[in-house]
């Protein structure tokens, strides 16, 4: 028989109860704000619920009544400067960060009224929730989007599992920064199967974040229990696989939670962070709404009944009152002073019309302004000069593309230490897989982040790096494909963000990465990205297609505070072309196409590699065509006066993509185009683009699959043929 030996473990894993003496530590006054704080919270959802009954609340309401008591007895221990953001379920992780930041130490609130500026932020949260202009973004949000800086609250989450990552860059922002402050995460048992969440718990434990990762484990993701969702069901054993501190805790204590987390929060204050806090807490409702979940049939009144006799309200109050610090009088008081002041916002919110309450009118946000915030308005780039290659005077020679791309990133990590890199293998073989990050691990091992294969992870990570506002990453995904990995930070997060939250947050992140096309990586390595990435309007995006393009395109894109695609391709890494040769300092405008060569017959619209080879076709058959390099792909960012100019000119339009018909990038331009220039067209937009499938291993079929010289050459000859000119007429 084999021998064996039981493993320890790298991390503790321990169940705290609170003692006499937590209290003691915590004090009649702790005490006192912590108990009105879960007054607070706790009437608010009731009133939300009460308005959700008259259909005043649109779309779901997640409401956290059961739960309030561990979030307040975890958050009593955090300051203004430390950060959280939370899920779908996030009333109670908002209301109870709000109130910390507000409460004032002297304010007794068994004896005196909450001050106006609680009632506010109850009014603006309310409104929030209610979709109302007055919230804090401007009832964008809602009830699963509610964001507030200034009091460190980061934004709540509707994707399960999707502001966990974002946390995470959060803390790794205050890590860098030297700070002793702390970031928390709330979310929910359903999300502790999520990947990104499993991929970050990887990446706190690999970077020592000051992350806390506080789990709600309220026994049911909607109605599925613990049991049908994992074998192991006490969620905190997660960490332990990553060697991450965890501690599991009567939720429905406030006070044990409240012990619990001051060890979380020695932990990461001393920078031995990351660490887990499960709480075991109820939601005495079902999944959304005020009905109870027996009336779902998947848990029975018993059960409801019998955890409702461990509310962490009443359990507070029962305790105060054993040691006399509170009164009665005084609870009667506290009690009604939170219900008074909650209703007083629902009284300024609505009002009583024939016995029915409706919003004011004038409360609801302006339509006109639903577009709002889906990108910045580029006001960063004000005095901001912009040089062309014709005019500029530095010195230019034929330098090779992707040692210029590396000379550029250098050139900005010595200007600003704002700037850093993540990814894969970005630290090793000589500048990453391809080169483009030479000179930065060697300078600046701590701005040059390498990466596990993680990219849900490390993308929202550096979503919420930037999201903070102090750092600037430029994150390298080796493939654009593997963007389908990350989906949900690229485009639920990143991409939604300044809008969800209603402009109250930007997002200055760059994302590079390469069209492989035709290197023989296969169907899972070879995407264009700019058809999918153009689908999200709160990414910007670029290509630039020469040396002396990139420079400038690149330092506008890291500049811009709104998420940039900078997309490069293989082809052109190992080109000789112009490019500067000492001066990388200089600015490409975003949204501003080139014509590289004029002509009359039609316009040619493309980008990338493509602008050469349409170049080249034109010159060896002798067509008369303008060719225009888009260099911005973003709806925002196409230039249509230049577009305009040629198109009224040659009346004739020919989109060029290298990439296959679907995921395609030409079929809006092409709908764009026709859709504005449709009197001014003799002729369909044509396009040029590759096979429906994507490119395959094998050498002749990947070739079958994506366009070269050959198609495009037949696309002109089709082009002049619609005109019914042939090309034999053309030919110089």
């Amino acid at each position: 028989m084999p021998k064996s030996k039981k493993l320890s473990l790298s991390a503790d894993w321990l169940e705290i109860e609170a003692t006499s003496a937590d209290w003691e530590e915590t004090g009649k006054a702790g005490c006192v704000k912590m108990l009105s704080h879960m007054h607070l919270i706790r009437a608010f959802e009731e009133a939300m619920l009460g308005l959700e009954k008259h259909g005043l609340v649109h779309g779901p309401l997640h409401v956290s009544v059961g739960q309030e008591g561990a979030v307040v007895g975890a958050f009593s221990v955090m300051g203004s400067s430390d950060l959280v953001n939370g899920s779908h379920r996030g009333h109670h992780v908002f209301l109870a960060k709000a109130l910390n930041h507000l409460h004032q130490e002297a304010l007794d609130p068994t004896t005196e009224p909450f001050p106006d500026t609680i009632r506010t932020m109850l009014y603006r949260t309310m409104a929030e929730i209610m979709g109302l202009s007055p919230g804090y973004c401007s009832g964008r949000g809602g009830s699963m989007h509610l964001r507030w800086e200034e009091a460190g609250v980061l934004g709540t989450n509707a994707i399960v599992g999707g502001a966990v990552p974002i946390a995470a860059g959060a803390a790794w922002s205050k890590k860098r920064d030297g700070e002793k402050d702390l970031v928390l995460t709330s979310f929910g048992d359903g999300s502790c199967h999520i990947g990104n969440v499993l991929e970050t718990l990887n990446l706190s434990a690999l970077y020592d974040l000051p992350l806390c990762f506080y789990i709600e484990n309220n026994g049911y993701a909607v109605s599925t229990t613990l049991e049908e969702q994992a074998r192991e069901t006490r969620m905190s054993a997660r960490g332990l696989g990553f060697g991450i501190p965890s501690f599991r805790v009567d939720g429905m204590n406030p006070m044990s939670v409240r012990a619990a987390m001051k060890k979380v929060e020695t932990l990461l204050r001393e920078g031995r962070g990351p660490a887990i806090l499960e709480v075991d807490v109820y939601r005495y409702y079902h999944h959304s709404g005020g009905i109870k979940g027996s009336a779902f049939g998947y848990r029975d009144k018993a059960e409801e009944d019998e955890r409702r006799k461990h509310d962490p309200i009443e359990y507070m109050e029962a305790g105060m009152l054993k040691r006399k610090w509170i009164s009665e009088d005084e609870l009667k008081y506290l009690r009604d002073n939170a219900i008074e002041a909650v209703e007083s916002a629902v009284d300024r919110l609505t009002r009583n019309e024939g016995g029915r309450r409706t919003i004011i009118e004038e409360l609801w946000p302006d339509p006109k302004h639903k577009d709002d915030h889906l990108r910045g308005d580029l006001s960063e780039f004000n005095g901001t000069t912009y040089v062309e290659q014709t005019d500029f005077r530095g010195k230019l020679d034929d330098v090779k593309f992707i040692e210029t791309i590396a000379k550029t990133a250098v050139r900005r990590f010595e200007e600003d230490d704002r700037y850093y890199v993540i990814g894969e293998d970005v630290h090793k073989l000589k500048g990453g897989t391809n080169g483009a990050t030479k000179g930065i691990p060697e300078r600046w091992p701590d701005r040059c982040v390498p990466t596990p294969i993680a990219e849900h992870g490390f993308v929202g990570m550096a979503g919420g790096t930037a999201m903070t506002g102090k750092y600037r990453p430029i994150v390298e995904l080796m493939y654009p494909d593997f963007a389908l990995v990350a989906a949900d930070q690229l485009f639920n997060q990143i991409a939604k963000a300044q809008h969800m939250f209603g402009g109250t947050v930007r997002v200055p992140l760059v994302l590079r990465t390469k069209v492989a096309i035709g290197t023989g990586y296969g169907s899972q390595h070879s995407m264009d990205p700019a058809g999918l990435f153009s689908m999200w309007p709160g990414w910007r995006i670029v290509a630039p297609s020469t040396p002396f393009d990139y420079v400038g395109l690149m330092n506008s894109a890291l500049k811009c505070e709104d998420p940039v695609l900078v997309i490069e391709s293989v082809e052109l890494y190992g080109r000789t072309d112009v490019g500067p040769v000492d001066d990388f300092d200089y600015f490409i405008e975003l949204g501003k196409a080139k014509v590289v060569r004029s002509g009359q017959k039609f316009t040619v619209l493309t980008y990338l590699n493509m602008v050469s080879k349409a170049v080249e076709v034109c010159e060896k058959l002798g067509i008369d065509a303008e060719v225009i390099d888009l260099r911005s792909l973003d709806r925002a960012g196409i230039d249509w006066d230049t577009l305009g100019e040629s198109i009224r000119k040659t009346n004739h339009v020919v989109v060029l993509e290298q990439g296959c018909l679907t995921n395609s990038y030409g079929g809006m331009l092409a709908d764009e185009v026709q859709k504005r220039y449709f009197d001014y067209l003799d002729h369909p937009v044509r396009r040029i683009y590759g096979g429906e499938s994507s490119p395959s291993v094998s050498k002749v079929l990947e070739r079958a699959a994506y366009v070269g010289e050959e198609e495009i050459t037949a696309g002109f000859q089709a082009a002049l043929a619609d005109m019914g000119a042939a090309l034999k007429q053309n030919i110089a």
